[in-house]
């Protein structure tokens, strides 16, 4: 089993910036990739970025391709998403989230996932 907790969320005003961390915890996560979603009030479920279990490979939601970065440290079974240029429609929870086999378009489903946070508030004031 994994456990992932996510901090780093906070109230920010359009145009900063924050990095959201995801710890993780019960097994090491450099064989897993790893993603971050969003959820935001009466909104369904979306992909916002991933990362291939050694780094290599990055994927992007077109909405935050740009500004948004994840990177992963393995020594550290941690993930991270570095979010700048924020604005108010980025405001949701962030979960981060875990999937032991994955390829190609399997990145940017939820459901591939295996393990997931609690999530971290986000909010993007105008």
């Amino acid at each position: 089993q994994v456990q992932l907790v996510e901090s780093g969320g906070g109230l920010v005003q359009a145009g900063g910036s924050l990095r959201l961390s995801c710890a993780a915890s019960g097994r090491t996560i450099s064989m897993y990739a790893m993603g971050w979603f969003r959820q935001a009030p009466g909104k369904e479920h979306e992909f916002v970025a991933a990362i291939s279990w050694n780094g290599v490979s990055t994927f992007y939601a077109d909405s935050v391709k740009g500004r948004f970065t994840i990177s992963r440290d393995n020594a550290k079974n941690t993930v991270y998403l570095q979010m700048n240029s924020l604005k108010p429609e980025d405001t949701a929870v962030y979960y981060c989230a875990a999937a032991t086999f994955i390829s190609g378009s399997s990145y940017y489903t939820g459901g591939e996932y295996d393990y997931w946070g609690q999530g971290t508030q986000v909010t993007v004031s105008s």
